[in-house]
């Protein structure tokens, strides 16, 4: 029993909120956790030292070329991170994912 598990930032709780709540309106999620991180990066050149939100999509891998078009169209970063990997998944919990989605 596989579920995809996607990982993306936002600058911001309220992006992160906004981006949560449309991909469980859409039926692209069942769950979408959201956590604060501190992020050190490079970018044009320069160490970036930030504060940004780090969201945690729980959906069907069939899902996964919706979800990453989906991402690209509302994330607010030019380039977002869209990190992703299949899980096994214990069957009451995927049986509860597939039937919320």
């Amino acid at each position: 029993m596989e579920i995809l598990v996607i990982i993306t930032t936002e600058s911001s709780k309220t992006n992160a909120v906004r981006m949560a709540k449309l991909l469980i309106k859409e039926k692209l999620a069942a769950c979408v956790s959201i956590k604060q991180i501190f992020s050190v990066y490079e970018w044009d050149d320069d160490i970036q030292e930030t504060k940004e939100f780090e969201i945690t999509i729980k959906s069907n891998p069939e899902f996964k070329d919706d979800l990453i078009d989906f991402l690209h169209r509302i994330s607010t970063y030019d380039l977002p991170q869209i990190i992703y990997k299949k899980y096994h998944a214990e069957i009451k919990y995927y049986d509860w994912l597939n039937k919320t989605i």
